[in-house]
């Protein structure tokens, strides 16, 4: 008999009348079977959030970090467990997967940290001024309300994981709505929230269809969105709710720059490694993950066949299987929009250096090189295991390069020099420069976005938690300061 997962109503579980079948991408068997809130139980859920809000945001500061320590050492315990999960539904190599799950308990851990001290409040005199004698300003951050939290495939874990820990911090009621392909990964942190003292309603795990996001998208009760998916939705979110509070972590088009001083046959050896790991990881389906390589004409003939030793060093095949460094795409529709866009660049003439061959939902680890720059490949993100290489002249054009795109989350640059780093920071359109490694780099306590077209606002435990509240100041008037 085959089970259904339940989804969480305002804290308990629940089930509609129909579900929807979860299927591994790698053979199609089936790994779960879920159950579709109503109309009328995600009007529930919504009705619940506003009606707690007042009573979350004054739950005490202990109690909100007593469950999210609980959460994090429930994920530490049952890690192999999750990791199995998310490789089953998500299609992610077992050994990437583990690494998720080390994310997100670190993830819940930052947010009971921050929750202990958050809200401490600024002290500001006022009597600077003749007319404020006597008045002190407290600043305190508030929770602007329920947050809607939309949930993509790549992370099924650890991205829901960067939308609850943030807002049971602050003491902000979330609905979370994860990915239709990943729903059980974000299923299985509502069993563990289930597990606190966190008052009911304050949270929901809502597995709904996409075309019923909208709905929820123009809740007036849920004044705050952050989204993570692609530029068009996220944007065509925000146009939709214009006085809403959106946080939008979109795609990018990640660069990895390697400059002439970064020269040494450790240094090329390092750089390559490190480049054909992170452009396959995850399959390639990582907003960071390095899509382009930018290389100095000093170093790139060298470096090149290195790339293409590693890409092709990279081991492929079932997901389950330890040994796995590059399992499926998400679909196998995914898979066949990489194709199509490989083979645009190849007819328009790019040079195929290996890869390029797709089976089923795999699509082998692919190097492009002398991609033309009006070919999609080029432009948009690729979102899949597939890599093109350019050689320039210098640094600036290098810089310049990494600019020329509408996407701008984060970029590498391989340099030892530190005043090249700090150019880098200065120069970069992009919303983090990483020195010495890769753009896929990313510390999950670290301000995480993007600018251009990869989205507003930050991630990162602390900065979410900005994001999810607002400053209300309280002026007290007719002390003796």
């Amino acid at each position: 008999m085959t089970t259904t997962h339940a989804f969480w109503l305002a804290g308990r579980k629940a089930t509609g009348e129909d579900t929807f079948d979860v299927t591994s991408p790698w053979d199609g068997r089936h790994v779960g079977t879920v159950s579709v809130p109503t109309e009328a139980q995600v009007e529930e859920a919504v009705a619940a959030a506003h009606a707690v809000r007042d009573e979350f945001a004054a739950t005490p500061a202990h109690v909100r970090a007593a469950a999210l320590d609980h959460v994090s050492k429930r994920l530490a315990e049952r890690t192999e467990e999750i990791a199995q999960l998310i490789s089953a539904e998500n299609g992610k190599p077992v050994k990437w997967a583990r690494g998720e799950v080390g994310r997100a308990v670190s993830v819940f851990r930052f947010a009971a940290e921050e929750a202990r001290r958050f809200n401490g409040g600024e002290a500001q005199r006022l009597d600077t001024d003749a007319g404020g004698a006597g008045r002190l300003a407290l600043t305190r951050r508030f929770p602007r309300g329920t947050v809607l939290g939309i949930a993509p495939f790549n992370f099924p874990l650890n991205l829901c994981a960067h939308k609850i820990a943030p807002a049971i911090a602050v003491g902000a009621p979330i609905i979370l709505k994860p990915a239709p392909a990943t729903p059980l990964s974000g299923l299985l942190l509502g069993e563990l929230l289930a597990e606190t003292e966190l008052p009911a309603g304050s949270w929901s795990v809502l597995p709904v269809p996409n075309d019923r996001m909208p709905a929820l998208v123009q809740d007036e009760r849920l004044p705050v969105i952050s989204f993570t998916g692609s530029d068009k939705v996220g944007y065509a979110i925000m146009d939709s709710v214009p006085r809403k509070h959106c946080t939008l972590e979109l795609g990018g088009n990640g660069a990895a720059v390697v400059l002439t001083d970064f020269s040494s046959e450790e240094d090329l050896d390092w750089a390559a490694t490190r480049i054909a790991t992170f452009s396959n990881y995850q399959g390639g389906q990582s907003c960071i993950s390095v899509q382009r390589v930018i290389a100095d004409a000093a170093v790139y003939d060298r470096l090149v066949p290195k790339i293409v030793a590693a890409v092709e060093a990279q081991v492929t095949g079932d997901p389950s299987d330890a040994a796995t460094d590059v399992g499926p795409l998400v679909s196998e529709d995914a898979a066949r929009r990489v194709e199509s866009w490989v083979d645009e660049a190849v007819e328009a003439g790019a040079r195929l250096l290996t890869g390029g061959k797709r089976d089923g939902a795999s699509y082998a680890p692919t190097v492009l090189e002398g991609v033309p720059a009006d070919t999609t490949i080029a432009c948009e993100e690729v979102f899949g295991p597939v890599l093109t290489v350019t050689k320039v002249d210098g640094e600036a054009a290098a810089f310049a390069a990494v600019n020329d795109s509408k996407y701008g989350l984060q970029a590498g640059v391989f340099t030892h020099d530190v005043q090249t780093a700090f150019r880098a920071h200065r120069v970069l359109e992009v919303g983090g420069v990483i020195i010495g490694d890769v753009p896929s780099y990313r510390a999950d306590q670290m301000p995480y976005g993007g600018a251009k077209q990869s989205g507003v606002g930050r991630e990162g435990v602390a900065y979410a938690m900005e994001d999810y509240t607002y400053e209300r100041v309280l002026v007290l008037t007719g002390l003796a300061l």
